[in-house]
């Protein structure tokens, strides 16, 4: 066992790479020249990815044997791990660095149990603990003083100095409690110091000491956040400052900040206009102490300016940077500046991405999403995909309408020849989307729609599979179907439903409602009297089971209703609405001469409960500032494309939405899955809503009505919660959605028709899948996914735990290493765990443990209050045919615009712990004894244990994850 486990950094030799197929191994090495490894001993050797490939291989060589190891699969196999724990280990340290020795068995070890190798990880566990017992025998009593250890300081050699970094460490430990303590901190970083490390590694490695022990209590995440913000503040001020003084130093560091700015061409030379020394004065240092981990990660990674790669923004440099941005059209720039400032640094509103990453800078594109639609004609089409290009690289999410171009087969009369269909130019579409990334900073992201009459949609449904002729799929594009409510009725009532190209019927795609059904109803005629060519009927339920089917496989096309979107927007009276957007959340009209542009912003709705309730006073003072904001970026905003310009200036639309819904849920002690959740995603979008649209009619009184005002179902005293009956009266029923309010709307309805409307649309409820990282909640209204998991993003993992779950846990002595254990093999779920009471597993159930209906329940009653749609991601455990039909029904019927991502996990997956839950279990907390001390088993016997406990079943493999969980995609907000 001792030869066949040897620690992977203490190898002399190396493996054949005929035995190991190491080209790829070698590939992945070539970029770790940077790195290193600590051993035990204290030593400092090269980091030798090819020397973890012998310890793979040995632990194989172990548990199968000589004839076992030799077989192709598992070379493979080990060729396969090896990489993995080289890329994590890559992604733990992005700038270089050096590991110690535990590090990268850690990494191994972890490797092995994720790929279901329990036998050989089990022999790797035991391997370590015997390992670590003989090595704590061999410690004498007197364990001799450790020697002075050197620092490299700007290329001086200086004896580091212990106390200050000790006082650094626990300044950060400061307020966060007494579970959160600065020895364990201390202790791992000097286990990861050598003589002449570079002072830089030096708090680098308190920054890796504080995030490892995260798991063991939330509160070590603010730990470490403090500690990566001194780095930071080092980096960009040049110099050692304490968070102490941290006050002075922005007040004299921000002028000259924004002066270099300008100086380098990042910023816009009109920011020197502001009283820069008011602006500074008015930085709030001590929330610099707010951020969690991955927060502060994310905005250092990939929202602060630099120059060569050196950061010269801070965090409340980089909120009054936006904030200034916002306000350059602003009477009174520095009073608006430091108000827009204030809700964000205080977490109360946050803008989103495209607004953070570009405000005040010379390009400021900061809308997030574009709508197009695309003609029926070559040069159209072209047209089309170069826009996709420009607004993809100034960081804009695309949804594109493609439901005119003709179908596979139809006649083009100009060549006399037959169309290709749709689907050879969504392959570009694609290809273009990859190729254009959002400037450089994130991939370039689209989403193609159709409706449900294309002749080609059958084929546009299999564009995301992985099988079939490659040339007619599109593996990096969104797709969606854009759904008639005819089409539902057909399904419901079990009728037909018939396929047309749409060169034959153009108008099918500007009617909706009872004019569509008109229309399409004779159009059906014709083709079935052989007058309409090409068409194809076909039963309704077929096509819906097909869309089903494919959703559930491929993730794609998502499910979206196009009457729902048109029958309840405030400005049909000006054009369609012919698709939304990448995310699903906007429904605005699109046409030749339009390119549809929406700005976004999120609500931290955590932020506005006082005493068990909404605060309606914050509320509306938060939403009366962000929604100015929001308006601002309509005139600021730089556009790529006239046509969005003139779309966004016309109709001036914005989307007010909210994040952290689930944990204003934890903080009331409401479960997800519950009435009493359903009424709150009820009343706190009406109020929401309410005053959005209250603040836009005080922005119309201060600005004036936007441009296309007459004739809007706003001047018509029609607001979105009136619209549902609007909605039953053209589907002839099938709405099924509670009509009650708690707020005065009439008084709201005689403002507006006084005063008017600044913005056509008001309120969309965006993914937030970035933004909320940075604040610190879970988000927009998703439920939890884990109550402990791995989150990976572009700034690499971060160990996310429920902190409201380990202070109950605690509250009750049952937060304990098992219990982290137990959380871990689970997937963050505490269903199968015995001893945590059942109303705590209610109220900490996670996404796949809240029955789907409930999600559905919720957007129901929030969609009732919104002139937009929301972002809706469908969970669903134990997936079936039934499940789904029954689901995406009860969305239509629920009156529901849009969804978005399906996210399924089977039945296995769900129970997959029921066999071994009770020995899982079996530890109790208090005075309760472990089985070891029970038995009186040795801790080599306890760690064997341990190890057949942990793998007794393998990692879940069948859960299907959108873009959002995709470390190279983060195109939602």
């Amino acid at each position: 066992m001792q030869t066949a486990l040897n620690t992977p950094s203490e190898r002399q030799s190396s493996p054949s790479t005929s035995a190991l197929g190491d080209d790829s191994i070698q590939t992945t090495a070539n970029g770790v020249s940077q790195y290193q490894v600590i051993r035990r001993n204290g030593a400092v050797v090269p980091f030798e990815p090819a020397k973890i490939a012998v310890a793979m291989m040995k632990a194989f060589l172990a548990v199968t044997g000589t004839h076992g190891a030799a077989s192709a699969s598992v070379r493979e196999t080990v060729d396969g791990l090896t990489q993995g724990v080289i890329r994590a280990l890559m992604r733990s340290r992005p700038g270089g660095g050096t590991f110690h020795i535990e590090d990268v068995q850690d990494q191994v070890e972890l490797g092995l149990m994720r790929d279901g190798h329990h036998e050989v990880a089990r022999a790797y566990v035991l391997y370590r603990e015997k390992h670590a017992q003989e090595r704590a025998q061999q410690i004498t009593q007197s364990t001799p003083k450790a020697p002075q250890l050197h620092a490299l300081d700007n290329g001086q050699r200086i004896v580091l100095d212990l106390d200050r970094l000790k006082g650094l460490i626990e300044a950060a430990c400061a307020g966060l409690g007494a579970d959160v303590k600065p020895e364990p901190i201390m202790a791992e970083t000097m286990r990861n110091l050598y003589d002449g490390v570079p002072m830089d590694e030096v708090y680098k490695a308190s920054v890796l000491a504080a995030r490892t022990l995260i798991e063991k209590d939330p509160d070590y995440t603010y730990a470490t956040a403090r500690l990566l913000f001194h780095t930071m503040a080092r980096e960009a001020l040049g110099k050692d400052v304490v968070q102490a003084d941290m006050a002075q130093a922005y007040v004299e560091y921000f002028p000259q900040f924004i002066q270099k700015g300008v100086d380098n061409e990042l910023l816009d030379a009109k920011l020197l206009e502001f009283d820069l020394v008011r602006l500074g004065a008015a930085l709030k240092a001590d929330r610099d102490l707010n951020f969690d981990y991955l927060g502060i990660q994310t905005l250092y990674d990939r929202y602060f300016l630099h120059i060569g790669k050196t950061r010269i923004e801070l965090p409340q440099a980089f909120f009054m940077r936006v904030a200034m941005g916002l306000s350059l059209n602003e009477s009174d720039r520095e009073a608006r500046a430091i108000e827009f400032y204030e809700i964000l640094s205080s977490f109360d509103f946050m803008s989103s991405t495209p607004t953070l990453f570009n405000s005040g800078t010379l390009r400021s594109q900061l809308s997030s999403c574009y709508l197009t639609t695309v003609p029926d004609d070559l040069d159209g089409i072209y047209e089309s995909i170069k826009e996709n290009a420009l607004l993809s690289k100034f960081a804009g999410g695309l949804g594109n309408d493609w439901t005119r171009v003709r179908a596979l087969g139809s006649h083009i009369k100009g060549t006399n020849g037959e169309s290709q269909g749709v689907v050879p130019f969504l392959k570009v579409v694609n290809d273009t989307a990859v190729a254009v990334n959002q400037g450089g900073k994130r991939k370039g992201a689209v989403c193609t729609y159709l409706e449900t009459w294309h002749l080609d949609i059958e084929e546009f449904l299999e564009l995301r599979k992985n099988t079939g002729d490659d040339r007619r799929r599109t593996h990096d594009m969104n797709t969606a179907n854009w759904i008639p409510d005819l089409f539902m009725r057909r399904v419901m009532e079990k009728g037909q439903w018939t396929l047309f190209s749409p060169n034959n019927v153009p108008d099918l795609h500007d009617k909706f409602g009872a004019e569509f059904e008109t229309a399409y109803v004779a159009y059906e005629a014709q083709a079935a009297r052989g007058e309409l060519k090409p068409a194809r009927a076909l039963p309704a339920a077929d096509l819906w089971r097909k869309m089903l089917t494919m959703l559930f496989e491929t993730g794609h096309p998502w499910i979206t209703f196009k009457d729902a979107c048109n029958v309840r927007s405030p400005q049909q009276h000006a054009g369609v609405v012919h698709s939304s957007n990448l995310c699903t959340e906007i429904t605005l009209n699109t046409s030749d001469t339009e390119t549809a542009v929406c700005n976004l912003g999120s609500v931290n709705l955590l932020q506005h409960l006082k005493n068990g309730a909404v605060d309606h006073v914050k509320l509306q003072k938060t939403i009366t500032t962000a929604m100015r904001m929001l308006d601002n970026v309509i005139d600021i905003n730089y556009y790529a494309v006239k046509k969005a310009r003139d779309s966004n200036l016309r109709h001036r639309p914005v989307g007010l939405g909210v994040m952290a819904f689930q944990d204003s849920l934890y903080e009331l002690r409401i479960p997800y899955a519950s009435d009493a959740a359903v009424a709150f995603a009820d009343t706190s979008m009406e109020a929401i809503c309410y005053y959005a649209y209250w603040a836009s009619t005080e922005l119309a009184k201060e600005r004036g009505q936007y441009s296309s005002y007459k004739g809007s179902l706003w001047d018509k005293g029609i607001l979105p919660i009136d619209t549902l009956d609007m909605l039953a009266r053209e589907r002839g029923g099938y709405v099924e959605v509670d009509r009650s309010s708690t707020m005065d709307w009439d008084s709201l309805r005689k403002k507006i028709a006084t005063d008017g409307m600044r913005n056509s649309n008001c309120t969309a409820i965006a993914p937030t899948a970035t933004i909320s990282n940075i604040i610190g909640v879970d988000a927009s209204i998703e439920p939890c996914f884990g109550n402990l998991s791995v989150k990976s993003n572009l700034s690499g993992e971060f160990t996310i735990i429920n902190n409201y779950l380990v202070q109950d846990l605690k509250r009750l002595g049952l937060w304990d290493d098992v219990m982290v254990m137990d959380l871990k093999h689970f997937d963050g779920s505490l269903k199968p765990i015995d001893r945590v009471p059942a109303d705590i597993k209610l109220l900490y159930a996670t996404a796949f443990e809240v029955e789907t209906r409930w999600l559905v329940e919720a957007a129901s009653r929030r969609q009732k209050w919104i002139d937009q749609a929301q972002s809706l991601n469908i969970y669903m455990a134990g997936a079936s045919g039934k499940k789904l039909d029954d689901t995406y029904k009860l969305a239509w019927i629920r009156g529901l615009k849009t969804t978005y991502y399906l996210r399924t996990m089977s039945a296995t997956h769900v129970e997959k712990s029921t066999v071994t839950a009770g020995r899982m279990n079996a530890v109790s907390s208090g005075s309760e004894s472990s089985p070891s001390s029970q038995s009186g088993m040795s801790a080599l016997d306890a760690a064997a244990a341990a190890a057949r406990e942990q793998m007794a079943s393998g990692p879940a493999t069948d859960v299907k994850f959108c873009g959002v969980d995709d470390p190279t995609c983060e195109s939602c907000q």
